[in-house]
């Protein structure tokens, strides 16, 4: 992987772990010569990661809609900012950008986000693994949620199993690297999207 897009809060939550977390994975894609792609802030766990990047000797790769770069929330110190007209073609040209994806907590944005990725790899439109940083237990009740639909009928276990989950940064980036996507049939291609 030579590239990570990174989906997270653009807030700092009520727990100093979280930012330490998203610094520390900043940090551990330096090391590991991995690029950052992620939402252009500098605010919240979106500057977190961003910085911890960059004072590592990385390199940062924000993708940010022009009108929130209007608001002044655009991280001034990336190695490159490349602005778009809307939150779709955001995620489009980070999906483009990447290798893998990473989610770290955040709110609505930060899930759409990721899931939109897992129904891209559902079906059959990129093989890229996608993680979640589980960091303090963030996520726990969302992964409940996603078993309960596989018992239920309504995901199956092939695509549940999509999802890397891991509390560790160390854990997460080698399952992401050993990945390999389950074989699934293209449902559409990329131009009905």
């Amino acid at each position: 992987m030579k590239r990570i897009s990174v989906f997270c809060g653009s807030s700092l939550g009520t727990d100093v772990i979280f930012e330490t977390q998203a610094t520390a994975l900043g940090k551990a894609l330096a090391v590991r010569n991995i690029e950052l792609v992620y939402g252009g802030a500098k605010v919240g766990l979106m500057g977190a990661v961003a910085n911890g990047v960059l004072m590592n000797g990385g390199k940062a790769i924000g993708v940010l809609p022009h009108f929130l770069s209007s608001k002044e929330i655009a991280h001034d110190a990336l190695t490159e900012l490349i602005l778009v007209e809307t939150m779709h073609e955001r995620k489009t040209k980070m999906n483009e950008l990447c290798d893998g994806i990473i989610a770290l907590p955040g709110g609505f944005g930060t899930l759409e986000e990721v899931f939109e990725m897992l129904t891209w790899a559902q079906l059959g439109l990129h093989q890229k693994p996608i993680g979640i940083l589980n960091v303090n237990g963030f996520y726990d009740a969302l992964n409940e949620l996603l078993q309960t639909m596989v018992k239920k009928g309504f995901l199956k276990e092939i695509n549940y199993s999509m999802l890397l989950k891991s509390d560790s940064i160390d854990d997460l980036l080698q399952q992401m690297e050993n990945y390999i996507a389950p074989s699934v049939p293209k449902w559409i291609t990329k131009e009905e999207v």
